[in-house]
């Protein structure tokens, strides 16, 4: 039996749509600084919803909500997904998918109307994040940005600045592979409740490094949006 976590409402999940957010669990990567850990280690199906609860909440809602992002985990490893795609379509919803883009042949035939593709940090230091044997990953992931970029559905990629992953000149170099993008965004490393706990000791990202970063990304012709959070407070800031 599939089991799913949910947020019941979010009006920042799905740029410009009312949403509720369906986290599913399962994850091929293990990124350290990941703050669903339950989501991807063991499952406790006491905290979490069956498929039969997240569809009726969902036909319950359909009148209120626009839309429904698909997260995780990482969405894209659920066999049935297409099937629950078809469901939240047919309740007259829109869909958006966040995915970690090492799945690029998945990505390719699903029906989303908006997708977010986060990217660790430059396709050759994937090894920081992956703890299992994927082949090609980085070619994977470069497939997948070509793709979502040349799908004409809107979308974004992102990119959290997680100390000892992600550093200039990993910046400049995923620049070099998003051209053509109208969105990237970058993410304020926060140590809560992160998978590998020696990420918890670390610092936050602070506002100015992400403005440096911001400044590359921009200067490279990509529009790039920084994503902090102060005094709890969650904010996007162009430059």
């Amino acid at each position: 039996m599939a089991f799913f976590g949910l947020q019941k409402t979010t009006l920042i999940d799905f740029p410009g749509i009312v949403a509720a957010t369906v986290f599913i669990p399962g994850c091929n990567l293990r990124c350290p600084y990941c703050h669903n850990p339950e989501l991807v280690m063991e499952i406790n199906p006491d905290t979490l919803y069956t498929y039969e609860q997240i569809i009726g909440f969902l036909e319950k809602r359909h009148n209120v909500l626009q839309g429904v992002c698909l997260s995780g985990g990482e969405p894209l490893l659920y066999e049935e997904l297409t099937d629950l795609i078809n469901i939240i379509h047919s309740l007259g919803l829109k869909v958006k998918i966040d995915t970690n883009g090492t799945i690029p042949e998945k990505l390719s035939l699903l029906s989303a109307d908006y997708i977010a593709m986060d990217i660790k940090t430059r396709p050759a230091k994937y090894h920081l994040v992956c703890k299992q044997n994927i082949k090609h990953i980085a070619t994977k992931i470069k497939n997948s940005i070509r793709w979502i970029i040349s799908s004409g559905i809107p979308h974004e990629f992102r990119t959290t600045i997680a100390p000892g992953i992600v550093d200039k000149e990993d910046i400049h170099e995923i620049c070099t592979h998003l051209k053509g993008t109208r969105k990237y965004v970058l993410s304020q490393f926060r140590p809560s409740h992160t998978l590998d706990p020696a990420y918890e000791q670390f610092p936050p990202t602070d506002l100015e490094t992400l403005e440096e970063l911001q400044r590359i990304v921009n200067d490279s012709g990509i529009p790039c949006r920084i994503r902090y959070s102060n005094t709890q407070k969650i904010s996007e800031k162009n430059l």
